[in-house]
């Protein structure tokens, strides 16, 4: 399953991808980049590590067109805190602009918690945070904030799309060969050739990685167990941790 897809490929990712060659071809094709992108791009890589090629391409073009390019977990609307996020959806649906939404799904429940999107893909409505937390065993119901957690982010994106959550259509129904059509994993036809053009770029980029020399300076993470699943994704984040600081030396 997704949650163990990337067992043991954590050390191999490492030690096989120039990090220095990814980076030239994503500024080369997507402009420069802050560190906070440069910090989301390690959280994603390290998640999408050990699938396909073409499917990593197309995850981390969903991240960068679903977070606005920040490559870090947002809220739906773009808002800085879950107030804000509310009163935008609110504005948009007033304005007739939700015409697909049958029920204002960011209004709070009972329980004073909203269900609208979160993550590095939209996660959004009650009933699909609780299937994200029976899939992933970590319990998003009690608090939906969660889901702005990147490394939760990331599984949810990683599991989501190769898993079929979202339409019931999975990555590997499209690819490799239709990054267009991949686009119906998430959001149907919504920026298809927008994103398509992105994944074209990530893996142009994943494979340079792939080809140049690796660095001869990196810091093995620990490799990483497929149980509990939970747990395994705080030693990928501590990895990366690691590797961070020693390539900012």
């Amino acid at each position: 399953n997704a949650a163990s897809h990337a067992a043991g490929a954590g050390r191999k990712l490492e030690a096989e991808m120039n990090r220095a060659a990814f980076y030239a071809v994503v500024r080369k094709d997507l402009g420069a980049l802050t560190q906070s992108q440069v910090t989301g791009f390690e959280v994603l890589l390290t998640a999408v590590n050990g699938l396909p090629v073409a499917q990593q391409a197309y995850l981390l073009a969903t991240a960068w067109h679903e977070t606005g390019a920040t490559m870090q977990p947002v809220r739906e609307a773009h808002g800085a805190t879950d107030a804000q996020t509310i009163a935008r959806l609110e504005k948009a649906w007033a304005a007739g602009k939700l015409k697909w939404v049958k029920k204002p799904y960011w209004r709070k429940d009972a329980d004073g918690k909203s269900w609208f999107g979160r993550g590095y893909v939209q996660l959004t409505h009650k009933e699909n945070y609780q299937k994200a937390s029976d899939r992933m065993g970590i319990d998003l119901v009690s608090d939906p904030s969660a889901a702005l957690s990147p490394m939760i982010a990331a599984r949810v994106l990683v599991q989501g799309c190769t898993e079929g959550w979202f339409t019931g259509a999975k990555l590997s129904d499209f690819l490799p060969g239709n990054y267009v059509g991949a686009r119906k994993v998430v959001n149907g036809t919504d920026r298809a050739q927008d994103i398509a053009h992105y994944a074209v770029s990530f893996e142009a980029a994943l494979k340079a990685a792939e080809e140049a020399a690796p660095s001869p300076d990196v810091e093995l993470p620990a490799s990483i167990p497929t149980q509990p699943a939970a747990a395994w994704w705080w030693n990928v984040f501590a990895g990366f941790i690691r590797l961070f600081w020693r390539q900012m030396k």
